[in-house]
């Protein structure tokens, strides 16, 4: 790689890196907030209970794959799953619910901060790169948002779904998630993320006009 393409390369991963990133720990520190107020103190007993990246960081889904798809133009990653201890809850099916949504409730959280913060600098005449830095944000965190909501396990969408689902359906898709996996990533990779895309794109228009 020359100095030319690493100097246009550099910024962009930085530019999606760190939004990524904290995006990802705020998500998890989420969950394990809301299960603390649930009764399960696992994640604080464990570590997770942090923004702190290491403590949530994937090798792979937090690290390499994001970095990597930075340089191929297909981004996808993931962080560790914060632990919870369903027999710590006074009410495991309805708590799950709730600890479940506050992932993709947290990241929807920051697209509307971001939002709010990107119309208010936009009258102040700031650097192109920072406003961009703060639309990447948004994209990032509303991406999180729908794609957790996917209603399969092991996503949070999957755990909000069982709600409302009878004992052997969701017995039935926990011990078929492995095989759903493969099709939801299949799904994703012959056009799931464009369509992903659009809701986005559509979402982050509709806060726009909110603001505005």
């Amino acid at each position: 790689m020359d100095d030319l393409n690493l100097s246009e390369l550099l910024p962009k991963i930085v530019g999606f890196y760190f939004p990524f990133l904290f995006a990802l720990c705020f998500h998890e520190y989420a969950h394990g907030w809301m299960a603390k107020r649930k009764g399960d103190n696992t994640a604080e007993l464990m570590g997770r209970l942090t923004m702190n990246p290491i403590a949530h960081a994937d090798p792979f889904g937090t690290v390499i794959f994001p970095i990597m798809g930075v340089m191929t133009g297909f981004v996808f990653g993931w962080a560790k799953p914060v632990p919870v201890n369903p027999s710590n809850l006074k009410n495991p099916k309805e708590d799950m619910f709730w600890i479940a949504l506050a992932g993709p409730a947290s990241n929807l959280l920051l697209a509307f901060i971001g939002t709010a913060g990107l119309v208010m600098m936009a009258s102040q005449q700031l650097g192109d790169a920072l406003m961009g830095g703060i639309y990447m944000f948004i994209m990032i965190n509303m991406f999180l948002c729908f794609f957790n909501l996917i209603p399969l396990h092991p996503l949070d969408g999957g755990k909000i779904l069982a709600r409302f689902l009878p004992l052997e359906a969701n017995r039935w898709l926990e011990n078929n998630q492995t095989t759903l996996n493969i099709v939801l990533i299949g799904a994703m990779f012959l056009g799931g993320f464009r369509y992903l895309g659009s809701l986005v794109e559509g979402s982050m228009r509709l806060m726009l006009s909110i603001f505005l």
